[in-house]
């Protein structure tokens, strides 16, 4: 598990410690306190990670095309 902190992470690597995280606890031989550490890891980074996803999709939707459907550039967008 990392330490890096989860706000600062891209989403392919936030995507990795996810995987990471799920895989460790799946196995069962993850210590209890443990558990919980890493449980709460992995919902920051799920989070972490629905939100860029979210920040994408708004990226896209605001791309717009020319007449013949090549992109033209983006609108701006306030991603909060």
């Amino acid at each position: 598990m990392s330490d890096a902190p989860v706000d600062k992470m891209s989403f392919e690597d936030a995507m990795k410690e996810l995987e990471s995280v799920v895989n460790r606890l799946e196995s069962g031989d993850v210590p209890l306190d443990d558990s919980i550490k890493l449980y709460e890891r992995g919902a920051a980074l799920k989070a972490h990670c629905q939100k860029k996803l979210a920040e994408a999709e708004e990226k896209v939707a605001q791309i717009t095309l020319d007449g013949e459907g090549n992109p033209t550039g983006t609108a701006p967008v306030d991603i909060k």
